[in-house]
């Protein structure tokens, strides 16, 4: 199982990206989003990766973090979601974005991804909003660049740190409520909901003001 892959551009396609490592080059599909973040040829990358085994194919897929990568193979097991879908909706809403809308029940929003019905988006959310909070309390920190001795292009220096666009710092603000909430009393689903709400009120929020809001999100209504 190929997991991470670290290396160089050599061109970017329009749902793929050629990695050339020491020499080999990989096809990596990616979403949208992911390829947005992509550097251009001749740039160092770095992506983790899952790979899809069918009898008469082998297909890599590259995502910028772990939560990504994790959230794609859930979706996978979603039934009528293959890896086109899944990539069309973490495309759509990035890996935070899917968080929230299992979370908080929100298939409109999965169906506001490409080829998503109604159906299929009522699926995902209902076979996943169990699995959302274990997700939503993952390490978000972006994937390591490579280091001096995994990777030397032409004789250079090692290649220079690979730029994430995620906010680590909210993410495990969201990670830290969710361990809090679920300290005091409050189930892992009913947890992910306020959390997810919470966060999508207000995205900036650190970890107290995540736990204020969704207390007040958790209390009796009068």
């Amino acid at each position: 199982m190929i997991g991470r892959i670290a290396g160089r551009v050599e061109y970017k396609g329009d749902d793929h990206v050629l990695v050339d490592v020491r020499g080999v080059g990989y096809i990596v599909f990616c979403s949208d989003r992911t390829l947005a973040q992509v550097p251009g040829p001749g740039e160092a990358v770095a992506l983790f990766t899952d790979l899809l085994v069918r009898e008469d194919i082998l297909q890599l897929f590259g995502f910028p973090s772990l939560v990504e990568k994790e959230w794609h193979r859930l979706l996978m097991s979603v039934q009528g979601v293959g890896a086109k879908a899944s990539l069309a909706i973490l495309g759509t809403l990035g890996p935070d974005g899917v968080s929230r809308a299992i979370a908080l029940g929100d298939w409109n929003a999965v169906k506001a991804a490409k080829g998503i019905g109604p159906k299929t988006a009522q699926r995902v959310v209902n076979e996943l909003k169990d699995k959302a909070p274990s997700v939503m309390a993952m390490d978000r920190a972006p994937l390591r660049s490579a280091a001096p001795d995994d990777l030397v292009i032409d004789g250079a220096d090692a290649v220079p740190p690979v730029v994430s666009s995620m906010r680590p710092s909210h993410a495990s603000a969201q990670s830290e409520a969710l361990s809090a909430l679920g300290n005091l009393g409050y189930g892992p689903g009913e947890a992910a909901s306020a959390v997810a709400q919470a966060a999508s009120d207000d995205p900036k929020a650190d970890t107290s003001a995540l736990i204020r809001a969704a207390l007040k999100l958790l209390a009796p209504k009068a």
